[in-house]
């Protein structure tokens, strides 16, 4: 069966501190008539800090949307051939050993997408198929999993390569001073994961069941705008309350599989807030603990959108903590409000 091996990440060596976030802010939009709000928003986010492509001094310009997709396509060539070696490295495979390449990124456009590069570029045979994923959001992470256990259920012996792509500063607009807007600009962090999924062999996550829920009627709770200016990202305030309603659909994938999600013994969650987890902490009955992975991928990078719940898997392999046999659910969210869930056992390789 297709198992989820041990995810590569990387970030950028720009750093900004949640305490320097909250100076900016301040000294930006100081008479803001709800800034207190934002400065609070933001102090609680458990953010401790977030990397950065460029230096604060460049995000906080805007020299146009042709500018930053030139800049798009400089980072993605520059940074990330190498998070995708190791990810490779880290399976034990070669680049002419994938059959598919799932490429999620919902920060920047190009095309064709950057998978057919990837393979000019690295050694990927021409046959390799293609996926782009680019308007998830931070669910794409999730749903790159479970299409790669999907093509690898149709295709037993097939390994899938996972890019997730994001740079989240890239989206960033002076103009907009909504308290969603602020909130995310002290929020969201740039960073690169890969991950190999291979359909036999392995150690990690042994894919088993995977299933994806929208909730209805929220299609415009998290989303873009997109202008000439570019991304112009709006998140609804009612977007942290959405774990009571996505919690059962999580309880209802496990139980299809005669599972209990309140019983799992490790959980990869995309941590968008801190809210977030605590309130699926809460609806799941578990301990705020089975969260660590996802708590300390948002104190340390902040929300790196689609890449999240690959970092708090790497995490999890970095704790060593798992053990063969041990259940565990990953869940990524993100516009529609849509939730990607997988359940998987961790196995250890006996070769």
């Amino acid at each position: 069966m297709a198992v989820l091996c041990k995810p590569a990440i990387e970030v950028p060596e720009y750093v900004i501190t949640n305490e320097e976030t909250l100076e900016l802010a301040q000294r930006l939009h100081g008479d803001h008539p709800q800034i207190d709000l934002v400065l609070r928003l933001i102090e609680h986010t458990g953010v401790r800090k977030r990397h950065l492509i460029q230096p604060i001094e460049k995000v906080l310009q805007h020299p146009g949307f042709d500018a930053r997709s030139i800049t798009y396509e400089q980072q993605t060539k520059a940074r990330v051939p190498a998070v995708v070696r190791r990810a490779l490295d880290q399976a034990a495979l070669e680049p002419r050993q994938i059959d598919l390449i799932v490429y999620v990124s919902c920060t920047g456009f190009m095309m064709p997408p950057p998978t057919a590069w990837l393979i000019g570029k690295m050694g990927f045979r021409p046959e390799t198929r293609q996926m782009p994923i680019a308007q998830l959001g931070c669910a794409a992470g999730g749903a790159a999993v479970n299409r790669a256990h999907d093509f690898c259920t149709a295709y037993p012996d097939a390994n899938v390569l996972i890019v997730a792509c994001e740079f989240c500063s890239l989206c960033y607009q002076p103009t907009d001073l909504g308290v969603g807007s602020l909130l995310s600009n002290g929020l969201f962090g740039d960073g690169i994961a890969a991950v190999v999924v291979r359909g036999s062999g392995g150690t990690g996550v042994r894919l088993e069941r995977n299933g994806s829920y929208i909730i209805p009627d929220t299609e415009d709770w998290i989303s873009y705008a997109v202008r000439s200016t570019g991304f112009h990202f709006q998140l609804d305030k009612r977007v942290p309350g959405t774990m009571e309603p996505l919690a059962p659909a999580l309880n209802a994938v496990a139980e299809a599989h005669q599972w209990n999600a309140g019983k799992m013994d490790f959980y990869i969650i995309h941590a968008g807030g801190p809210r977030i987890l605590d309130d699926l902490s809460r609806f799941l009955d578990v301990p705020p603990e089975a969260f660590r992975f996802s708590r300390a991928t948002l104190t340390e990078y902040g929300n790196i959108a689609s890449a999240v719940v690959l970092d708090a898997l790497g995490r999890m392999f970095d704790e060593a903590s798992a053990l063969d046999g041990h259940r565990g659910l990953m869940a990524g969210f993100g516009p529609g409000i849509t939730a990607e869930i997988s359940l998987g056992t961790w196995t250890t390789d006996s070769e």
